[in-house]
């Protein structure tokens, strides 16, 4: 190794860097795909839910119900599947926390991939360095006359990986953290939206009777 080039560094690191780069390419998909999925489905549940409320008592049960289904965010499907059950406080509850756990797997989709990705790439960069040094030392000794330029070059090019690694690592950890408080903060608000629903249609069934 008589040289620190980039052309250099890659050529010696390049399957350790192939494997982070496909890591990247991961990573910024499920970010963007989440990204693009919680925007979709974004919405403020204590407006909606109040509009449905309004709906099942100047209307009814089943013209909520079917204003519900026709929206695709997690707040509308967790209340359709609400006055969807049949039943009291008790079946009406239970529905909700079945629909939550439904769309809290959905938005949690591929989410894991990330914390998996922020887990991994730092080890695997390094020990892309430590085959990196284990060879730059291997050419010291073949090398005695070399000098410190050469260490230098051979430390210089195993520790890219280590750097390659990291790059990965903390996009993906700040993606993960982000996702993961976004989702419990949709999941909190649609929660405590839906208990507003559930006394509507209890007061709405009381009233019936």
């Amino acid at each position: 190794m008589h040289g620190c080039d980039l052309n250099t560094m890659l050529r010696y690191g390049w399957p350790i860097l192939s494997i982070l780069l496909v890591m990247s390419v991961f990573s910024i998909t499920v970010m963007v795909d989440r990204w693009l999925t919680m925007r979709r489905g974004r919405m403020d549940a204590k407006t909606f839910i109040a509009k449905v409320n309004r709906i099942v008592r100047d209307q009814s049960v089943a013209a909520a119900h079917d204003y519900c289904r026709n929206r695709p965010q997690p707040v509308a499907a967790v209340a359709a599947a609400v006055m969807a059950q049949a039943g009291g406080r008790e079946d009406k509850e239970r529905a909700l926390q079945h629909a939550m756990q439904e769309q809290i797997r959905m938005m949690e989709s591929y989410v894991p991939i990330l914390a998996t990705i922020a887990s991994a790439a730092p080890f695997i960069g390094l020990y892309g360095t430590i085959t990196g040094i284990i060879r730059a030392f291997s050419d010291i000794a073949s090398n005695v006359g070399g000098g410190p330029e050469v260490v230098a070059a051979g430390i210089a090019e195993a520790l890219v990986t280590t750097a390659g690694g990291l790059l990965v690592a903390i996009p993906a950890l700040v993606g993960y953290n982000y996702f993961v408080r976004q989702i419990q903060r949709e999941t909190d608000a649609i929660d405590i939206a839906i208990y507003d629903l559930i006394e509507t249609l209890c007061e709405k069934r009381t009233s019936g009777l």
